[in-house]
């Protein structure tokens, strides 16, 4: 593959990079001060949609969606995209502004591709333009969810409607005050093949007997003001039009929408990671510790040159597997993106880790940046399937293909 990004990514990351320079990074604590410290931490600060038009503005929006999902979205290639999402992960909170934000860009994906002209003017060009927000019901927390097929929440057909009931936890974006829409995965019919018993519907957060029991904390911090909620599906009814594509279709539709929110998650570590780094250098420079800077301890200088390599390791590998989804397809793709599933989340811990030691106690508190990425870091590490099941399925295949 070819390493230089294309013209088209270089002039949108001169842009972003002076976005974030102008408006982002100046206003990080306000906005962080401004969730926690407002009347409901659930809404969106105020200023969040004053950043939102500028981005617009700036031709800075919806950059995810890739040209298959044309006229939607910025027409990026996966590879086009990586370096700008790497970007916005350098901030936690920025890829909102740009619409870019999770579970946002799945769901918009998913009903980009699977959702019925009704759902596309309902939901789907309202979350486009920024004016909703939406969430992700699939993990349970009365199961092993990493195995998807174990999920047990109840979509029974009624008539013309579908009746649902279960429990989901962890459901990303549903703690938000313009959460209007859930995708909800569950099971149409448990005696069917095995990959065939789940499906996906479409549930306005609104419905009766939808119930948020609470919200859920990853690492100690909330993820405000998006967050992540226990959900309580009583006896909820919803027109069967909701069902995405048709019964027993919800398994090949997670496998489909997961696989560009794996690689996303991992650009947005690679960022995180890099900050830290970036971080990392300017505090040994500054702090004195035994007489003399820290950078001029020996030890110190290892570990910064260590980091820039496992940076530098996992960036080119995820962008090779953004490369290879451009070529040849997500499916075909799946042992690269197992692989970098399984590499950045662990070399983001471990650079954004040492960045705290270098950082000392401060590097623990809300003054900077590295607790929340560290938190995330190792969230990811169990989102969008654990390390070990990518690891076992990436083994399988490998072993499988030397011996076909």
């Amino acid at each position: 593959m070819n390493f230089e990004y294309s013209n088209k990514s270089q002039e949108l990351i001169k842009r972003l990079e002076d976005f974030m320079d102008q408006h982002v990074y100046p206003i990080e604590q306000e906005y962080t001060d401004a969730v926690h410290n407002g009347e409901d931490r659930w809404t969106t600060p105020a200023v969040m949609e004053e950043l939102k038009r500028k981005a617009k503005s700036a031709g800075l929006w919806n950059l995810f969606l890739p040209k298959d999902y044309l006229p939607y979205g910025a027409g990026l290639s996966n590879l086009e995209y990586a370096p700008l999402c790497e970007i916005m992960g350098r901030s936690l909170w920025s890829a909102e502004i740009f619409n870019c934000s999770a579970p946002d860009t799945g769901n918009m994906e998913v009903l980009a591709r699977y959702g019925s002209e009704e759902d596309k003017q309902k939901w789907l060009i309202p979350l486009l333009e920024g004016e909703i927000r939406s969430a992700f019901a699939m993990t349970e927390p009365a199961v092993a969810s990493s195995d998807a097929t174990n999920i047990e929440t109840s979509i029974q057909r009624d008539g013309d409607e579908y009746v649902i009931n279960g429990r989901k936890w962890y459901t990303s974006g549903a703690m938000n005050t313009n959460c209007k829409i859930m995708v909800v995965m569950g099971k149409t019919d448990p005696s069917a093949p095995k990959h065939q018993q789940q499906s996906q519907v479409l549930v306005p957060f609104d419905t009766p007997g939808v119930t948020v029991v609470r919200p859920l904390a990853a690492m100690g911090h909330y993820d405000e003001p998006i967050g992540h909620a226990e959900v309580l599906f009583e006896n909820v009814r919803v027109p069967a039009a909701n069902l995405l594509v048709g019964e027993g279709e919800g398994f090949a539709i997670a496998q489909g929408r997961l696989g560009p929110g794996r690689i996303h998650h991992c650009m947005r570590l690679i960022g995180c990671a890099q900050r830290a780094l970036d971080m990392a250098c300017e505090r040994v420079e500054s702090r004195v510790a035994f007489g003399k800077p820290l950078s001029k301890q020996q030890s110190i200088r290892e570990r910064i040159a260590q980091m820039h390599c496992d940076i530098e390791q996992a960036r080119l590998l995820t962008l090779k597997a953004a490369d290879n989804m451009d070529k040849h397809g997500n499916k075909v793709s799946r042992n690269i993106i197992a692989a970098i599933k399984i590499v950045a989340p662990t070399m983001a811990c471990k650079v954004i880790d040492q960045a705290i030691q270098m950082f000392g106690a401060g590097g623990t508190s809300q003054d900077y940046v590295l607790s929340a990425t560290y938190a995330y870091a190792r969230t990811i590490k169990l989102a969008d399937g654990p390390d070990e099941v990518h690891m076992m399925q990436l083994g399988r295949n490998l072993i499988a293909e030397k011996n076909a």
